[in-house]
């Protein structure tokens, strides 16, 4: 079957979460999240390199909309349940449909780090994969030395399958890194 005519809900939530489909309009509160957050961000996530306009993340976040469309890719936002307010993506990414098989990716704003909201979307987004989707494999994939990151798939009873080493050039530029790979399968 062609991944574009597989149904699912565009949105869940979790006991505090909100979680969605990027909508046209989001870029502002990602942009202002992005901001707010560029020091914490910076060694882990690549997009926080290159200098960023809020136009530039409005286009980002449309382009992301399309893809979640397409079922290419499927970017989530975070939202608070209560007040509404943005507080981080995540999402499933790097999608193998004929398995399916997915990588879960995160980030949040620094206002709302150590609060556990990224474990409980994290625990959210693989409920989603596993029952909506049907998964059969999720990932999650870290720099061996980014604790806070790491922590999360442990939490929720992730395998470590294993650290591929020398895997990728650190964010910075600054030397290779090394990769941690965690998974649940079905």
């Amino acid at each position: 079957m062609n991944p574009i005519l597989i149904e699912f809900p565009t949105e869940f939530y979790t006991e505090r979460l909100l979680i969605r489909i990027p909508k046209p309009g989001d870029g502002k509160a990602v942009y202002n999240a992005i901001q707010n957050s560029i020091n914490e961000l910076k060694p882990w996530m690549p997009f926080v390199h290159s200098e960023q306009s809020e136009e530039q993340c409005e286009v980002n976040t449309r382009n992301a909309y399309t893809e979640f469309i397409s079922r290419n890719d499927l970017r989530l936002h975070i939202f608070i349940k209560e007040t509404g307010e943005f507080i981080g993506s995540s999402g499933l990414h790097r999608i193998n449909w004929d398995i399916p098989k997915f990588e879960i990716g995160y980030w949040i704003d620094t206002r709302y780090s150590g609060k556990g909201y990224i474990t409980e979307a994290v625990q959210g987004i693989s409920n989603f994969a596993f029952g909506e989707l049907k998964a059969r494999r999720v990932e999650i994939r870290c720099d061996s030395k980014n604790k806070k990151s790491r922590r999360i798939p442990e939490k929720l009873g992730y395998i470590l399958e294993g650290i591929l080493k020398n895997d990728d050039v650190a964010v910075d530029g600054n030397g290779l890194r090394d990769t941690c790979i965690y998974a649940k399968v079905r």
